[in-house]
């Protein structure tokens, strides 16, 4: 496990194939002036792994996902999907991009008006030209590879909120992309659903070949999935390596998370005025 920025690759990394996303020296603010948001910022997703990334909320999570998706450039840096720099793309070469990643939104934002077949059928009908004959095929064989093959004539509210975060992982690989993205793939499930989601994403990701990226907050299912594990920590990398290494690290962030502790690196109070120059009060 290694601290701050990684300088190399470490073996095991190397096995497990060729990189899909690099983000190499990235910063970003949603403004000039602003809070960075990301300083710094090296990462490497490879081809074969589910790689986790970690930390507080409003550390920058959901912001790296943005940025390989393009929704976002960084100020300097460089996002590489494929060895080709996202912020230099056009248009065109954007989308085409965009439809080699797949993408599971935080409580699967389903299309409500769709019902669960047409749901998952929607990617295949705006990016192919197939018949209907296969077209029906391949959106049944997804909705069999998350067991609700059966459910296919449904509507979203007709469903359980695990059930829908199962349609959305079946859209998200409906075109099978090289890359897919989570974002809170398990917040709001229950105990059953939590653990056949997380199942799912590991299961799918093998039979694919695919590169999964989690950004998510929860600690045991995702060290039970994960081949890899970024924390993030003030916009850098606070920590990172396999799960193993980080269960039994001893840095003080890594285990301020683990333990859910209130009190380490990640300060409870948000940085501001001291309480003498708020209050007129001494902080003692």
């Amino acid at each position: 496990m290694n601290s701050g920025q990684p300088n190399s690759l470490d073996v095991s990394k190397q096995a497990i194939g060729e990189v899909i996303v690099s983000i190499k020296d990235v910063n970003f603010s949603y403004a000039p002036g602003e809070r960075q948001i990301l300083s710094g910022l090296n990462m490497e997703f490879r081809r074969g792994q589910v790689v986790a990334v970690m930390g507080g909320s409003g550390c920058g999570k959901t912001t790296i996902l943005r940025l390989i998706g393009g929704q976002y450039t960084a100020q300097s840096g460089q996002v590489l999907f494929e060895g080709k720099d996202i912020g230099k793309m056009s248009g065109a070469e954007l989308m085409a991009a965009r439809r080699r990643m797949g993408m599971l939104f935080q409580f699967g934002a389903l299309f409500t008006d769709l019902s669960v077949f047409e749901n998952v059928a929607f990617p295949l009908r705006e990016h192919t030209d197939l018949s209907e004959e296969l077209l029906r095929s391949l959106v049944l064989m997804k909705l069999n590879a998350v067991g609700l093959r059966g459910a296919r004539d449904l509507m979203p509210s007709q469903i359980s909120g695990g059930m829908a975060r199962r349609v959305a992982l079946a859209r998200a690989i409906a075109l099978d992309p090289p890359l897919i993205m989570y974002d809170e793939p398990f917040a709001g499930l229950d105990p059953i659903s939590l653990g056949i989601t997380a199942r799912l994403i590991r299961d799918l990701n093998n039979a694919l070949g695919a590169t999964s990226l989690l950004v998510t907050h929860d600690v045991e299912e995702t060290f039970a999935i994960a081949d890899y594990v970024y924390f993030i920590a003030n916009g850098r990398i606070g920590a990172e390596g396999t799960p193993e290494e980080l269960s039994r690290s001893t840095d003080s962030f890594v285990r301020q998370f683990l333990d859910a502790a209130p009190d380490g690196p990640v300060p409870f109070h948000y940085p501001g005025k001291s309480l003498e120059e708020d209050f007129g009060v001494s902080a003692q």
